[in-house]
Formats: structure tokens, C-alpha cells, sequence
């Protein structure tokens, strides 16, 4: 009975003897990263039903650019502006390193419910354009593929849906800014509510291929000049 008095007493013992003794963190570069998977998802892998974007695998120079462009208040985001405030050039691109080296597999996308002849003219959007209105294909810019150009243009698939309606709307009104001159600002000016919905919508519901990394170089030259491929990260 003493006995197992004794051990019921030592077991009770060991949760608060843990518990006055310090965690060991370890200081790595992914777990300084942890606050960025409280939004993003783990290891930078957002849903496709959520609001935020998927960053694990963009390209570096992409991830850096907009790392930069949250810190220095080009792109309109409380958290980000917080988060980035005192961090250096340096430890920026450090970060964009890590989450472009992240090579994760992607969930299937589920079936849109928006209209078949809306989802046909975001395909038309998407792989074509409107040259009628200059509008050029997001294909020229974003790869065949759309999953991005080295060393600054990253893929559109993978995306939620209201992610992609909120960056173009974000463009439209001068909320989302890049380098100039701004390609982006330029092409979303130019397209109607109509044509946001079903791009957006078309993108969402496309399957990311297999070995989704961005393509080295555009399919030929780009229709517009910009900032983020002038001026590449250096």
C-alpha cells in the first residue's frame, strides 16, 4: 500500500517538476519562422479554401520582393507591417530562401460552383487575354504552366479563390503597389468585375501540376514592362 501511495505521489510530482523546468528551443531559422505558419498554414502550406496564400515553393526573388514591399508599406497589411518592421534587407531575403525551398505537395482543388460559361471566360482570360482592350494572357507573364517565372513572378495555382479576387480588387484601388512601373496596376485597371470573377475563379479550380516549380524563363517576351523583371532582386 506504502508503495503504491509512493509511486501514485511520484507520478503526480512529474507534470509539476516539468513544469519548472525551461524548454529547450532550439534557434533555427524554421522555428523563428513559426509565427508566418500561424496564417500561412504549416511550413508556409495554406489551404485553397482559406484567404491567405500558399508561400512555400514561390520564387525567392518573389517571396523577397514582397516581404519588402509589406515592410516598407507598398503592400497594405497590419500584421505584415508589424511583423517586418525592424527586420533587415538581409534577414528578409534569408526568409524568402527558406519558404522558396520548401518543395510540399498540393492539395486537389474542389470542384467551383461558379457557372460553366464564367469558368470558360476566365480560361480565355487566362491562356489568351483580350487583345481588343490590351489585356494580355496571365500565361505570358506567369508561365504556360502558371506556375511562375524565375526570378520574380510566382504561379497563380494553389491560390484561394477570394485571395485572388482581393489582390487584383487591392491593385484596382491603389492599395497593392509594386515597382515601377506597375504591370499589375495597369492590367487589373483594365478589367471589369465580370472578368476579375471568373479569372480568379478558373485559376481555383486548375489542378497544380506535377513538379510545379517556376519556369526558368517567360514563354517569350513579356507583353508590359515591370518593376518586379526590370528590376529584379539583386
Amino acid at each position: 500500500m506504502r508503495r503504491a501511495l509512493a509511486l501514485a505521489g511520484a507520478l503526480l510530482a512529474t507534470p509539476a517538476i516539468a513544469a519548472d523546468t525551461p524548454l529547450a528551443v532550439p534557434d533555427t531559422l524554421a522555428q523563428r519562422l513559426q509565427p508566418c505558419m500561424a496564417c500561412h498554414g504549416a511550413q508556409g502550406r495554406a489551404s485553397r479554401d482559406g484567404y491567405l496564400p500558399r508561400i512555400a515553393g514561390k520564387p525567392a526573388g518573389y517571396l523577397y520582393q514582397q516581404l519588402l514591399h509589406f515592410r516598407d508599406g507598398r503592400r497594405q497589411n497590419a500584421t505584415m507591417a508589424r511583423l517586418l518592421a525592424q527586420q533587415t534587407d538581409a534577414y528578409l531575403r534569408e526568409m524568402a530562401g527558406y519558404f522558396a525551398a520548401l518543395d510540399l505537395p498540393h492539395a486537389a482543388p474542389t470542384p467551383s460552383p461558379a457557372p460553366t460559361a464564367l469558368l470558360a471566360r476566365g480560361q480565355v482570360l487566362a491562356q489568351q487575354g483580350d487583345a481588343a482592350r490590351q489585356l494580355p494572357a496571365c500565361s505570358a507573364c506567369h508561365g504556360t504552366r502558371f506556375t511562375g517565372v524565375q526570378p520574380a513572378l510566382p504561379g497563380l495555382l494553389g491560390l484561394p479563390r477570394d485571395y485572388l479576387i482581393g489582390q487584383l480588387g487591392a491593385w484596382q484601388t491603389g492599395q497593392r503597389h509594386a515597382q515601377a512601373p506597375d504591370c499589375m496596376a495597369q492590367i487589373a485597371k483594365r478589367l471589369t468585375p465580370d472578368d476579375i470573377g471568373a479569372v480568379a475563379a478558373w485559376l481555383a479550380a486548375q489542378p497544380v501540376p506535377p513538379a510545379a516549380q517556376a519556369d526558368a524563363t517567360a514563354p517569350g517576351p513579356v507583353p508590359l514592362r515591370c518593376g518586379s523583371t526590370d528590376h529584379p532582386p539583386p
